[in-house]
């Protein structure tokens, strides 16, 4: 068994939170994590998009940052890029075969495994920093073995319930995890649940309290910001979609301000940011496809907000999600803005739901309902003209996206 194969079957053993794992597999690698300055980046919706922004912020600065993500969408080498590079596959495999038997020995989970190869590959390319997204909740989530100079919490939402809890406290409460007492950190998290993160004693800035947030929107070029925060005004451009975009574009860029980014660098990073399958517009036929991650109902809410702001409705949707998921509420936030939807589900998942299934779940929609055993089914079953728009899932994007783009992506199964 090749060490990828080896490692992508140990998403079958599960998610099993602590830090105990991952710390020793880190001392038997010779505490890599120790060797850059770092930023955790959690949050229930908007932590990727607002780990790549200040990435590309730090990165203009010219701090050398690596970025860590998750998960990946056609390759598993997209998780660590360095300078705004991804690393070569033959680079991260060549990591990897070093990490096994450690990570063997110590009983590493699938994600305590890739975030200890992370810190392996980015202290091995010589990083000054790393921004690195939180996988699962904050507290017990393995990126947490680390020691942030900087955390941010971008939002709190309903999701991964069984695991974090079923009120918005309780989420907010594992996702305060990551803040660090008296050291700075950024939120946009609602009103109601700040109480929650305050009482981690972190130096916290958020968004409509100590900073104020303003955006223009600029149709399909994006939104133009405008940030207020006790240490100055920002105002910059990025090409982010939707207002969420616009949002998220504001915290990476006071979280920037807050580490002594330049308003130049913070302007030059924030318009040359780009994030693949989040609201992500492609060529199909002679039209176009936009692909979007949304996995819950607020995710499915700010895309159905940032599709009204782009002067779209009544167009084509294919559909899929994940078996725990709640694929009524994203659909109840949708199905005004479809003229037919297109149930599929990921062939890589195998916690994709039936799209069998998501029919019987559905109400009464007043519109077709079609189903299509593959994403390329799915395809298939769109009007070669106009917009139509692919969500629900970012294992579904990440099996779409290559099919429009022409590219092979990696046939193994994942869920983490």
């Amino acid at each position: 068994m090749s060490d990828l194969d080896w490692l992508f079957a140990r998403q079958r053993f599960g998610v099993h939170p602590g830090l105990g794992r991952v710390r020793a597999l880190l001392s038997r690698l010779g505490d890599p994590q120790r060797r850059f300055r770092s930023v955790l980046v959690a949050g229930t919706n908007g932590k990727g998009s607002v780990a790549a922004t200040l990435c590309a912020m730090l990165n203009v600065d010219g701090k050398h940052t690596a970025l860590f993500t998750s998960p990946h969408l056609t390759r598993f080498s997209e998780r660590f890029v360095v300078s705004g590079q991804e690393l070569p596959g033959e680079v991260v495999a060549s990591a990897l075969a070093r990490v096994r038997p450690h990570a063997e020995a110590s009983g590493a989970s699938f994600f305590e495994v890739v975030t200890a190869l992370g810190c392996l590959l980015f202290a091995e390319a010589g990083a000054g920093w790393a921004v690195m997204e939180v996988g699962l909740g904050g507290r017990l989530d393995a990126t947490n073995v680390l020691d942030p100079e900087l955390s941010v919490v971008t939002t709190i939402g309903l999701d991964h319930t069984a695991i974090l809890g079923d009120t918005l406290a309780q989420i907010a409460s594992e996702k305060a995890g990551i803040l660090r007492p008296g050291r700075p950190a950024v939120t946009g998290v609602q009103p109601e649940v700040l109480p929650v993160l305050d009482r981690m004693e972190a130096d916290l800035w958020a968004l409509e309290r100590e900073a104020n947030f303003q955006a223009e929107p600029l149709g399909w070029d994006g939104w133009q910001v405008w940030v207020t925060s006790p240490a100055g005004g920002l105002e910059f451009q990025t090409s982010l979609l939707g207002e969420h975009g616009a949002r998220n574009a504001a915290l990476a860029a006071l979280a920037a301000q807050r580490l002594g980014v330049p308003l130049s660098a913070i302007r030059a990073g924030a318009a040359q940011v780009y994030w693949p399958g989040r609201l992500e517009r492609l060529p199909w036929q002679r039209g176009a496809v936009l692909l979007d991650g949304a996995h819950n109902p607020d995710g499915a809410r700010a895309l159905r907000e940032a599709l009204l702001g782009l002067g779209v409705s009544g167009v084509p949707f294919i559909f899929g999600v994940a078996v725990d998921k709640d694929a009524a509420g994203m659909l109840a936030e949708l199905a005004p803005l479809m003229s037919r939807l297109i149930l599929t589900r990921s062939l890589l998942s195998p916690r994709a739901a039936e799209p069998a299934e998501l029919a019987s779940l559905l109400p009464e929609l007043n519109i077709p309902v079609h189903l299509a055993d593959t994403p390329a089914g799915a395809l298939a079953l769109l009007p070669p003209d106009g917009l139509s728009v692919v969500c629900g899932s970012l294992y579904l994007v990440g099996e779409v996206r290559p099919l429009l783009l022409h590219e092979q992506p990696e046939a193994r199964e994942r869920w983490q």
